[in-house]
Parts: C-alpha cells; structure tokens; sequence
C-alpha cells in the first residue's frame, strides 16, 4: 500500500464537494484538512520493495516446496506474473487518479458505490487482522529469545510503538518502512549472491550441485499435479502486499510520479526476489530435507553452505519482516477507512484528521488487531480459526475488483482524457482479461483442495455480506453508481 478522483475517471477538476487538493470539503466526513504529504520518493520505493516481503517468504515457501518439488520455481514464476499483471493494472489507475483509498476508489468509480463498499471493507478486515497476526508472530520470537516473558506483554508493546508511529507524522511511517525494507531487501540480496556463489561452486568448501536436486528423489515435479497446484496456492497468497504503495502515494508530494516509478521499478525486482530465492533454494538443499518445513528453507539453505548461527539470523530478519508488516497494515488499514468515511461509507468518526493523519482510524485498526489476538487465546478453536479463514482469499477477490475496474476505467479514460494515462496496462484488454480468467483459475483449484477450500468459502461469506450492505446503503442514498461521483482523501 493518492489524493481525489474526479468525476470522471481521469484527471480534471474536482467535483463539487471534494476540494481539488484531495481533501473533503468543510462538513464533509473527514472534515476540512487533508491528509499529510511526508512521504518521499525514497519511501514509495522502499515500501513497494518490501511491502511483500515477509514472513510468508521466510517460512511459509517452506510448506509450498515441501509440496511441488524444485518446481516450485515454476509456480512462482506463473503466480509472480499475475501479480505483475494486476499491479500493472492497479499503477495505471492509481497514476491516473492517485487516491488514499487506491483499489476501492477505483472500484467505486467504475461499478458504482457497492464496489468501492465491499473493496475497501474487506481488504480493511484483512489487513487489522494481520496486525494482530503479525504481532503474535513477532511475540512468539522475542519469547524464544527470553524464555518465560509473557507473549501477551510483547504483543501490546509492538503495538503501543506502532501506534505511536502512525498516529505521529505520516514521515515517521515513511522513515520506519524505509530501513525495515531496507533491511530486508539487504538480506534477500545477500541470499541471492550466497547462494548464486554456491550454486556454481565458488564459494570455499562448497561444491557445485549441478541438477541433481532439480532432477533427482522424484524429479521436477516430484508429487504430481496436486504438488503444484499446492505449491501454486502457496506462492499467489505469498505476494500480497504490493497494494500499499498505492495507498502510501498519496501521502507523497508527487503522487503521480511516486506511484509510477514505484510500480515500475518494484514488480521486476520482487519477481527476481522471490523467484531467484526459490531457485536457489531448491538448487542447494533436496526439496524433502524437513529442516525446510521446520525450520524455515532460508534457514535450511543457510545451514547447507555452512553460515554460524544461520537460524538465529533469519529469527532476526523475520522479526524485522513482521513488525514491518504491523506498521505497514495499520497504516494502510487506517488510510483505507479513512477514504471510506470520506465517500460517506463508514462511521464518520474514523473520518476525522489530526494534523494530516487520520488518528481515530488508527486507533480502531490496531485495537481490532489486537482484539484478533486476545481471541487467539480466549476462543483458539472456533471464533479464531474462523477469522482466518474469512481473510484467506480477500486478496483474489481485492485483485479480481482491480481487474474489473481497470476495463472499465481504461476504456473510460482512452475516450474522455488519455493523457492521464501516466501508466499504461500491457496488451490491453488481452493481458487483462487473461489475468481474470487465471484469478478464477485459482477459485477453482481452491475448491479442489481440502485445506483452502474452507478459506474460499468463509471468504465468500464476508464478501457476499458487504456487497448487500453496499447494495443496501446504495440504494438508499440514491446514487446512480456508474457515474463515478466517488470522493476521496
């Protein structure tokens, strides 16, 4: 994870009620200033980098390579392209029309308000409960490193601190993502030339392994078809992240340029993070070695060439990946209600700025968070399991909406204004609607499979619900919803 649409879908003067700044006009939900402008090129970039590399990376390809083989390369490769399709998608519309509130704002002006409604309200449940996630993860490392401290307490700590970030400034969350991407994208690249090095044998008292861990102990694709669409499952879920560059453009003095340059320059080298680290780990270490479920494949790969302490290094930089991800949840999660409060489709109380942030939606993004994991402990077989099975596949239906709305813009845009289009989609409308029909691709093969299809199911509940409500509520303001009249801040 972008100031206001117009009343077209491309640049132009504000509507009447939106102030051409990108805040709401005075009385408006949000009320009459405007978000913050700290974030630098330097940010952007950074958070588009690390914003998807995560802990899903460090430990959770473990289980995609147990899965499909070395040919989990393979499953990266397709599920990265789709991701790169969609965020060519999403950089095209976000420059056009920079906006806080990004996908949902987009949605909204291209299917109407419900869109916008549903978009926006589950990618916010998704990310809040991620914080909390995220919180017991990082809680469940520092406990390894002192024994007998209470999780709970470092859960709470992690979350004061990344209050106090994202209720401060919008530079200071700018400032935190920067070094905490730059620390993982320092390690990912110290990976890949360690590993590369080993690869072809240069490294002192290593051997090359050549294709005997690619080709042997099963072959490339040692357990089949439903190997891989595992491992397939895995790595499209492993990518999510991205989006927060375009919500954090807004906030940048430049959104335009910022959102821009960043989509451009991250998707290519994210491809080359995670596709390049699968190759080499599989290359190095046999794709059934349990150390690479238990302990992680980084770590496993680590071991393999021999680096001192290698589990306790990757401990650190997965530490750092999720309180990285905290602060960048809350602050897209806060931003994303904002911008819904500012199309008149929240509590207006979240709506409500303090010096360029919006703190009241803060604060109800992290205390729901952090309600996630008290419910860890108090109902740890029913309500929670739940939860995460309501957010397992919000991402595909956040993609299949930006999808959707980007044929519609696109071809809005191309008619009434096309030099907005700053960005512009691969092969449209081809690359598209490919990127659509792989999306219910993936429904598909979630429903095949035990393990994800409750997640597509209780998915399917939370996303059925709020297009009711967002029909309900859009009937009974009266807005036509195909006008593209969505405000913004």
């Amino acid at each position: 994870m972008p100031r206001t649409p117009t009343s077209s879908p491309t640049a132009g003067p504000a509507p009447s009620g939106t102030a051409s700044s990108g805040a709401p006009a005075p009385g408006s939900p949000g009320g009459s200033d405007s978000l913050g402008n700290g974030l630098k090129q330097r940010h952007l970039s950074m958070i588009a980098l690390g914003g998807v590399i995560g802990a899903g990376l460090f430990v959770g390809s473990g289980a995609g390579i147990a899965a499909a083989g070395p040919s989990i390369v393979v499953a990266y490769a397709v599920s990265g392209l789709l991701v790169m399709l969609v965020m060519r998608m999403l950089g095209e519309m976000s420059a056009a029309n920079p906006a806080s509130g990004s996908f949902s704002v987009h949605a909204d002006r291209a299917l109407g308000p419900w869109a916008g409604f549903t978009a926006g309200w589950s990618f916010w449940v998704l990310l809040s409960v991620a914080v909390g996630l995220e919180g017991i993860g990082a809680a469940d490392i520092v406990t390894g490193w002192l024994p007998g401290t209470p999780q709970w307490m470092w859960v709470a700590l992690f979350m004061l601190v990344f209050l106090g970030t994202n209720l401060a400034a919008v530079k200071n969350f700018g400032e935190f993502e920067f070094w905490f991407a730059a620390l993982k994208v320092g390690a990912i690249a110290l990976f890949l030339v360690l590993g590369a090095l080993a690869v072809f044998g240069v490294l002192p008292d290593t051997d090359a392994p050549g294709l005997t861990n690619l080709t042997g102990d099963g072959g490339f694709l040692p357990n089949g078809a439903d190997g891989f669409i595992i491992g397939l499952l895995a790595s499209v879920f492993a990518y999510g992240g991205l989006e927060t560059v375009t919500i954090a453009a807004a906030e940048s003095k430049d959104p335009v340029r910022g959102v821009a340059s960043a989509v451009r320059t991250a998707m290519w080298r994210i491809a080359l993070f995670y596709i390049g680290s699968m190759a080499v780990i599989v290359t190095l270490v046999p794709w059934d070695d349990p150390e690479v479920v238990e302990n992680g494949p980084y770590v496993a790969t680590l071991d393999r060439l021999g680096i001192p302490g290698a589990g306790r290094i990757m401990d650190v930089v997965i530490f750092v990946a999720l309180l990285s991800a905290m602060n960048a949840n809350i602050y897209g999660s806060s931003r994303m209600a904002r911008s819904l409060v500012a199309r008149g489709q929240g509590p207006k109380v979240l709506g409500k700025l303090s010096s360029g942030v919006p703190r009241n939606a803060v604060l109800a993004s992290s205390a729901f968070g952090f309600v996630c994991v008290l419910l860890s402990y108090w109902r740890p077989d029913d309500v929670f399991p739940w939860l995460l099975n309501m957010i397992g596949a919000v991402i595909l239906v956040v993609w299949i909406f930006i999808a959707v709305s980007q044929l519609v813009l696109r071809r809005r845009a191309e008619r009434e204004a096309p030099e907005s289009l700053v960005v512009r989609m691969w092969l449209f409308p081809a690359a598209t609607v490919l990127a659509l029909v792989a999306m219910v691709a993936i429904f598909v093969l979630m429903l095949r499979q035990p393990d994800t299809r409750d997640q597509l199911l209780a998915t399917g509940v939370l996303t059925a619900a709020l297009i009711v409500v967002g029909l309900v509520r859009q009937k009974r303001a009266g807005r036509d919803g195909r006008t593209g009249q969505a405000t913004d801040a």
